[in-house]
């Protein structure tokens, strides 16, 4: 199984406590360490620009200029978003700042890349919000535009919603064929339709049931448009909250409340544990191990995943490290 770990970077409310001038190392840190070793085959953050579960006034760091500084500090793990938001940024723009990057990484970037969906931020920046299809369409029309940069250099496009007319992508991409392809989220009649038609990897709900669903569905989009399902990495995502017994897992559920307390308020933490506490990679070593290795029997052969307490406590996700990917498939 492959495996991705997530960046704190402020999104989920990960850098409270942390002070200002020392987020960055933390940061670089934990790619370093995830450089340095063989578990992690990359490292990912969020391209959000507000906090969740509420829009706060504490740091989110930006997902590309992240990608840039990853890719100057490491020299091995690959570097994803989950997800970049087609409409944040012109898709011409935003190819050609995957491809500095990429050059920069020495050919080492993943294109996550979804439809968007944080109505908040949207307005906050000016964006508007437009209606689910419309965004959808926005996706599909920016891919186009992104697989044609990086496979040719240029790109042209009289869309809907987007037009470019020769857009030059130099440098190209490192990476032969350009950037893989990420799409990310589980829309039945159009995001998997996309992703069936344009992308390496997918990545959505992680959860037993869920995962199986979404898989078929992509099948049948596949099979519709005559591409190749087995050639699509099925990825999911995953909140890890790892301890060596019950007591352990306890401990690291209660330093995550104390966390969003601290901002929210005591109703809103409740709500955010209540909502980790059901994840299938809640547990000891031997009780992850063994969801793991059924999602992969089911298909998911690439977990990212998420260690809400990072930042200022390893424990958990050295305890995964060494108890739980050397007996993962």
């Amino acid at each position: 199984m492959r495996l991705g770990l997530f960046v704190p970077q402020g999104w989920r409310l990960d850098l409270v406590g942390v002070e200002p001038a020392r987020q960055w190392p933390v940061m670089r840190d934990l790619v370093q360490h995830a450089d340095a070793g063989d578990v992690w085959e990359s490292v990912w953050v969020y391209d959000h620009f507000h906090t969740v579960p509420e829009p706060t006034e504490e740091a989110t760091h930006e997902a590309w200029t992240l990608m840039a500084a990853f890719a100057a500090a490491s020299s091995r793990v690959r570097l994803g978003q989950m997800c970049t938001c087609m409409s944040y940024r012109n898709p011409a723009y935003l190819a050609k700042v995957a491809a500095t990057v990429d050059v920069v990484s020495g050919g080492r970037v993943e294109m996550g890349i979804g439809a968007g969906w944080y109505e908040h931020e949207w307005r906050a920046y000016g964006y508007g919000f437009p209606r689910a299809g419309e965004r959808l369409a926005m996706l599909d029309e920016g891919v186009q535009i992104m697989r044609q940069a990086w496979e040719t250099g240029t790109a042209t496009l009289d869309g809907e919603h987007y037009q470019v007319d020769g857009a030059i992508c130099r440098p190209l991409p490192l990476q032969e064929g350009g950037i893989p392809l990420w799409i990310a989220g589980g829309g039945e009649k159009k995001t998997l339709r996309i992703a069936a038609q344009h992308a390496r990897y997918t990545n959505f709900d992680g959860t037993p049931e869920t995962f199986r669903h979404k898989s078929e569905v992509l099948a049948g989009h596949c099979r519709d448009l005559g591409t190749d399902y087995d050639a699509i990495v099925r990825s999911a995502n995953y909140n890890v909250l790892l301890g060596r017994d019950d007591a352990e897992v306890r401990d690291q559920l209660a330093a995550v409340r104390s966390r969003y307390a601290s901002v929210l308020g005591e109703a809103k933490a409740d709500e955010v544990v209540a909502d980790l506490q059901g994840g299938p990679l809640v547990g000891t070593p031997e009780q992850v191990v063994e969801r793991l290795t059924a999602a992969h029997a089911d298909g998911m052969t690439y977990a990212i995943c998420y260690f809400p307490q990072v930042a200022t406590d390893r424990s958990a996700m050295e305890l995964f490290e060494h108890e739980v990917a050397p007996h993962l498939p």
